[in-house]
């Protein structure tokens, strides 16, 4: 139904009222034998400034329909900003009272959400002095472990990796989520960072007897570096969490596409368009208790900040791969 199709239907009863009034003079009329002539010019004038007032209110109320359906596509702030300007104190007794109770639920939801936004800061604020002061017992473990090795200096030495890895995802996550401005971009030799992910690794890959094929890319790209070592080092650390045996592979498939395959476990047809959501862990991270489901989503999160595409192909017990585009209008520079 049309808007004014809607209007004259919420107007019925003023117009059924005055064809009401009409009538009832046509009856007094016609009962004192008075001529009916005297009834119908002066019902066509009031009908006639009926139409024109009825028109004139349907477009003024047209003109606010059209102002209400844009403000739907504004923001939060911006909304509130015209209805003051526009709306306050205007229109019938009934739209003022809407006025009253849309600004009490604006003040409501304002107040709630600046309880929101501190009760994060204050979280936010305790998890990064827990992360910094964790690092210390941390760094100690380390360095203790220094000079020695032996099989369990590597389990240890591994384990230690794994739980700087939780804890960075957690300031990570906290960035990720603050739409942090933290990217530096210039050249990044993606041989520099796979070479120093793959050195801090290193144990893994001798502890789980796996093999690394990989040959020097020589490539180039327009990236910020630190968040792309992030991502490299949560992908190579999924492949080694969940490869018991075999290899992983690191090349190009193309200019500008890094693959990282492993020869382990794989994804199931129905969880693969899944992986890269928040929380998400399939049936194989669920039976892992370290999984967390946020490594994966944290990446794809970092990949759009960083101008790259990441998604996966695997097959359940053929492997993964992992694929990074960086061509998304990025330069890439190849090595002659």
């Amino acid at each position: 139904m049309t808007f004014a199709g809607r209007y004259l239907k919420d107007h019925l009863s003023v117009i059924f009222m005055e064809c009401l009034f009409v009538f009832i003079f046509a009856v007094v009329f016609f009962l004192y034998h008075l001529p009916l002539a005297a009834v119908f010019y002066p019902s066509l004038l009031c009908f006639l400034a009926g139409t024109a007032f009825l028109g004139q209110g349907l477009y003024r109320a047209y003109e606010r329909h059209k102002r209400l359906v844009h403000f739907q596509s504004l923001g939060g702030a911006e909304v509130r900003e015209v209805l003051e300007k526009d709306f306050q104190g205007k229109g019938t007794v009934l739209e003022k009272d809407y006025q009253s109770i849309i600004e009490n639920l604006w003040g409501e939801m304002q107040r709630r959400e600046d309880e929101t936004a501190a009760a994060y800061r204050e979280m936010k604020d305790y998890f990064t002095v827990w992360v910094h002061q964790i690092k210390t017992p941390i760094a100690s473990i380390r360095l203790s472990l220094t000079g020695e090795d032996t099989v369990l200096s590597r389990k240890m030495a591994s384990d230690i990796l794994h739980m700087e890895q939780y804890v960075d995802m957690v300031l990570t996550y906290f960035k990720t989520g603050d739409h942090s401005s933290d990217y530096v971009f210039s050249h990044v030799n993606l041989d520099d960072v796979i070479r120093e992910n793959i050195r801090k690794l290193r144990g893994d890959f001798i502890i789980k007897k796996l093999a690394l094929i990989y040959e020097p890319l020589e490539e180039t790209v327009v990236s910020d570096e630190k968040w792309l070592s992030f991502v490299i080092e949560q992908v190579l650390s999924n492949a080694l969490k969940y490869t018991q045996e075999g290899s992983v592979t690191i090349y190009l498939e193309k200019p500008g596409i890094l693959c990282i395959r492993d020869t382990g476990i794989g994804i199931a047809k129905e969880e693969l368009p899944r992986i890269f959501e928040k929380g998400f862990t399939g049936e194989k991270g669920r039976e892992d208790k370290r999984a967390t489901g946020l490594g994966l989503y944290l990446c794809r999160q970092i990949c759009e900040r960083i101008g790259a595409k990441i998604w996966a192909d695997s097959k359940v017990e053929q492997g993964t791969a992992v694929k990074i585009d960086f061509r998304g209008g990025k330069e890439i520079v190849t090595k002659m």
